[in-house]
């Protein structure tokens, strides 16, 4: 039994990998680690979408690993996420930033994001080559979740690298590093808005913290932790995989510059066709179930492959075909069920301006380097481009 999930070559293209998954079995028991232990793949889209919205399924890491010996020594703030959590603890926690997130309330953030993008274009050269995610899909995401969040400009640099080094595949010490480094970052930042209070999101947390003795002081540094992370890494990696798939499909593209205003319709069939999150984050069956004809015992990882399922033939005919004309607003992309992105009208909000900022002030933009030699990271829960090297 073999997971070609852990190929090295799987980052550059899974999708030929999943295909022959999911014809086998849209639900099969993959290795797990070195210990021996068995996690369940789940690559087909009706049986991911039953599992993200399965009760039985839980995201409580922290019933999950207790009393297993582990060396790692993530900060707790990190560790026990919203996202790492069941109701009734998620709802509440996830109920206090809903609203922030809401399309009325992106809507607010537009002129910021617009400006943004604008201000990151004026730094490319003419006629020259850029590497679009040094030069957009990374600072872009983290200026509007800093500001969001009332992160000073000058702390920006650090968090975007501890962010970064949270995502290090195969560097537990680095990750472990980076969780402490956020979450003290966080403290002190929340000290320092409880002494000079703000409007940011992050105010708002901090007076319904001091306001609400149900959420505790580190359920409240979590909270920042997640928002600053996740409000920024699948956007960074949206953005350099739509760019792709755009410049891979000319005809879509040429259809896209001459009618811009089509670009808010096309997010999702981009979401679908290259999914920033490739698998999502843990959970694990409380008791035991079947899910696609396989019997998944209690107390197992299940790893729904949201990349897979989005390719899946009986729900997406032609699924490896990128096409902008497809009603593709049931994707998996931000999830499903309670815990679908919250933040999905934002990352949707900054996809939009910024790729109409691109094909308006770039109208040759193309490919620098041929598609084989672009370099992915090389992590299974995240899909994205270390680098996309392009000519203006």
């Amino acid at each position: 039994m073999t997971d070609p999930t852990r190929d090295p070559h799987f980052p550059r293209n899974p999708y030929p990998a999943y295909a022959a998954m999911r014809s086998a079995c849209p639900v099969r028991a993959v290795p797990a680690g070195s210990g021996g232990r068995t996690s369940y793949l789940i690559t087909g889209y009706a049986e991911a979408r039953e599992a993200l919205a399965d009760a039985r399924l839980s995201k409580d890491t922290a019933a999950f690993f207790a009393g297993k010996g582990s060396n790692r020594r993530l900060h707790p703030a990190v560790a026990h996420t919203m996202l790492a959590s069941d109701p009734p603890r998620h709802t509440r926690l996830r109920k206090l930033v809903t609203a922030t997130f809401t399309t009325g309330a992106v809507g607010k953030l537009r002129p910021f994001i617009e400006r943004t993008t604008g201000d990151l274009l004026d730094q490319w050269p003419s006629g020259g080559e850029c590497d679009l995610v040094a030069g957009l899909a990374v600072p872009l995401p983290v200026m509007v979740i800093c500001e969001l969040l009332g992160v000073p400009q000058a702390d920006r640099s650090d968090v975007r690298r501890w962010s970064a080094e949270l995502f290090a595949a195969g560097a537990p010490d680095v990750i472990d590093a980076a969780s402490h480094a956020m979450a003290d970052y966080m403290t002190a930042l929340i000290a320092a808005k409880r002494r000079t209070p703000g409007d940011s999101l992050l105010d708002r947390l901090v007076a319904a913290r001091d306001g609400d003795d149900r959420l505790s002081e580190e359920e409240l540094v979590s909270l920042a932790v997640l928002l600053l992370v996740a409000g920024h890494e699948t956007t960074t990696n949206f953005l350099g995989n739509a760019v792709l798939a755009l410049l891979q499909h000319p005809a879509e593209l040429t259809r896209l510059r001459e009618n811009p205003e089509a670009i808010p319709g096309v997010l999702d069939e981009l979401l679908r066709f290259d999914s920033p999150v490739s698998t999502a984050t843990f959970r694990f069956t409380k008791e035991a179930i079947t899910l696609g004809g396989t019997d998944i015992p209690a107390g197992v990882p299940v790893l729904v492959a949201l990349g897979a399922a989005n390719r899946d033939p009986a729900r997406f005919p032609a699924p490896d075909s990128l096409d902008l004309n497809r009603e593709a607003s049931a994707h998996l992309g931000f999830g499903y069920g309670i815990h679908r992105c919250v933040g999905a009208p934002l990352a949707k909000a900054e996809a939009e301006i910024a790729l109409r900022a691109l094909l308006t002030r770039f109208p040759a933009l193309r490919l620098a380097v041929p598609p084989d030699h672009l370099p992915w990271r090389h992590t299974r829960l995240v899909r994205g481009l270390a680098a996309l090297p392009v000519l203006t």
